[in-house]
Formats: C-alpha cells, sequence, structure tokens
C-alpha cells in the first residue's frame, strides 16, 4: 500500500467515529423529525396516521403558536441588541483602557456563563420575588414603591424579565470573544490614528469594528441559536410558559404539544418550523452583514 493510500486510510479511521456519531444522533434525529411531522401520533402507541401537510396548516391558525413565535422573535432581537451592545462596550473598555483590576472584572463577566441556566434560573426567580427578592428590595430602599412589580406574574413585564436573565448569562461570554479578536490588532493603527486626531470613538468605529467585523458576524448566528435553546430552558425552569402562556417560545411550546398533548406529530411540525426559521434566519443575517475581510 502506497504512503498516500495509508494516509488516508489513516485519516478515514480517524474521522470516522466522529462521523458515525453526528450521524446517528444529529442527521437521523433531525430526517426523523421531518418524517413525523407528516403523521399524527400520540407518540406512545403503535397507532400512527399520515396526514399529509395538515399539522402544518394547524399551525397558521393556532394562536398560541403565534404568540409563542412573537416571543421567540422578540427575544431574540432584544438580547442580541442588548448583549451585543454590552458586551462590545465592555471588551472595547477592557482591551484597549487601563483598567484597573482588568482582570478580575473579565473573571466576574465570565462566570455566570459557567453557571448552569437551572442556577441562573433559580437565582434571578429569587432577585425577581415579589416578597423579598433583591430587586422589589432595592427599589423600596430608595422610596421607589410605586415601580415594585410582580416581576414574573404580570404578562406585560414578565418576557421583559426573563430578557433580562439571558443577557445576564451571554455578556461575558461574547465580551471575551471580542477582546481575543481586539487584542490581536496592532496597537501602531491606534497610534496612527491619535497622531491625525482621531476621537477614541472615532477610531473604535473606523479601526475596531471594523477589524473585528468578521468575529461579530460570527456571533450574530450564536445569539439565534443560543436564545432559542436557553429561553426554552428559562422559561422551563422559571415560569413554566405562564402566566397565561405569556413566556411560551418556540421549543417550550414544541415540547408542551409534543409530550404533554400526546400530540407528537403535531409536536415535531413546530420543530420543523423552528429548524427552518433558525436556518433563513442565519442566514439573511449571514447575508446581510457579508463584507470583504480587512487584513492587517
Amino acid at each position: 500500500m502506497s504512503k498516500t493510500k495509508s494516509r488516508g486510510l489513516f485519516i478515514a479511521l480517524c474521522v470516522s467515529p466522529a462521523l458515525i456519531l453526528l450521524f446517528v444522533f444529529m442527521f437521523l434525529p433531525t430526517i426523523e423529525v421531518f418524517r413525523m411531522s407528516f403523521y399524527q401520533w400520540g407518540g406512545f402507541s403503535n397507532t400512527k396516521q399520515f396526514v399529509g401537510l395538515d399539522n402544518f396548516k394547524l399551525l397558521w391558525n393556532d394562536m398560541n403558536f403565534i404568540r409563542a413565535f412573537q416571543n421567540s422573535v422578540f427575544l431574540i432581537v432584544i438580547v442580541a441588541t442588548v448583549t451585543f451592545t454590552f458586551a462590545i462596550f465592555f471588551a472595547a473598555i477592557l482591551t484597549k483602557e487601563r483598567v484597573k483590576g482588568g482582570n478580575f472584572f473579565r473573571i466576574i463577566f465570565y462566570i455566570p456563563n459557567i453557571l448552569s441556566i437551572v442556577v441562573i434560573a433559580g437565582i434571578f426567580s429569587a432577585v425577581y420575588d415579589p416578597s423579598n427578592g433583591l430587586l422589589n428590595s432595592i427599589l423600596g430602599l430608595f422610596s421607589l414603591d410605586k415601580l415594585q412589580q410582580m416581576w414574573l406574574g404580570d404578562q406585560e413585564i414578565v418576557i421583559y424579565s426573563l430578557a433580562a436573565a439571558l443577557v445576564w448569562q451571554a455578556i461575558g461570554y461574547y465580551m471575551v470573544m471580542y477582546m481575543s479578536s481586539m487584542a490581536a490588532i496592532p496597537p501602531s493603527f491606534y497610534e496612527a490614528a491619535s497622531l491625525e486626531g482621531a476621537s477614541k470613538f472615532k477610531q473604535f468605529t473606523s479601526i475596531t469594528l471594523p477589524l473585528v467585523w468578521n468575529n461579530i458576524r460570527t456571533t450574530l448566528t450564536f445569539f439565534i441559536i443560543s436564545t432559542i435553546n436557553l429561553s426554552f430552558l428559562l422559561v422551563k425552569a422559571m415560569t413554566g410558559g405562564g402566566p397565561d402562556g405569556s413566556t411560551e417560545v418556540f421549543l417550550s411550546y414544541m415540547y408542551d404539544q409534543a409530550y404533554g398533548n400526546s400530540t407528537f406529530g403535531y409536536g415535531m411540525a413546530i420543530g420543523v418550523i423552528v429548524f427552518l426559521f433558525s436556518f433563513f434566519l442565519a442566514a439573511i443575517v449571514s447575508h446581510i452583514t457579508k463584507r470583504d475581510v480587512l487584513e492587517y
């Protein structure tokens, strides 16, 4: 056997376990979700009835699904916008400014990312507690009793409470990603810009943002995927979709339909919509933010 063939065989043997696992635990389940979306099935019986696109037709008249869809889109937009703004701001300060105790702040910001989402749900449930919670206690301390709320019990503000928890969890992770890109920018660029009289803000918009743009494009896709996934876990741990379904999101509603109401085929149809929505939204964001790569 030639050296080239033996090398190719060795690479194939090394890669094949990962490909097998990917096929068994990713591709096959995804195909099965698409297949089962065309059936009416309770999930625990042997009786399956092929209904074609009926499950998808039902979705457009399901106001609970539409509300879950709206909540998911709202969280994606709000969490992505606020997280990006704070993450890029703190990354720029900690990277380019001589902040005393900079490493300490990096650790503090990153800690929420290593916590389990269940732990985060417990923390914010305690913070939002209407009787002895930290948030209402602080408002009471400053004589702002009128601003005290049932943060997880009011249908109008509960979605904002969940968004705040998601932002708090994510800022440190994306801040570290942006800092790694900013640290690679040669200091001479900023020195030259300073000599030309450029302000700090002008340097940030003209040097920092363009040179970390590829990293930003990548994180925008992460925002979409992580918000869809983590919002489900947070909703299940904090509100259970309440009050009165006001915090239902894509995956929590899919889970309830598939495993709570024993309408497995209908739940899989929701899963198909979530998959296609995530894919196309990420593709659109990637296309809109595409630009020439700047080299230095």
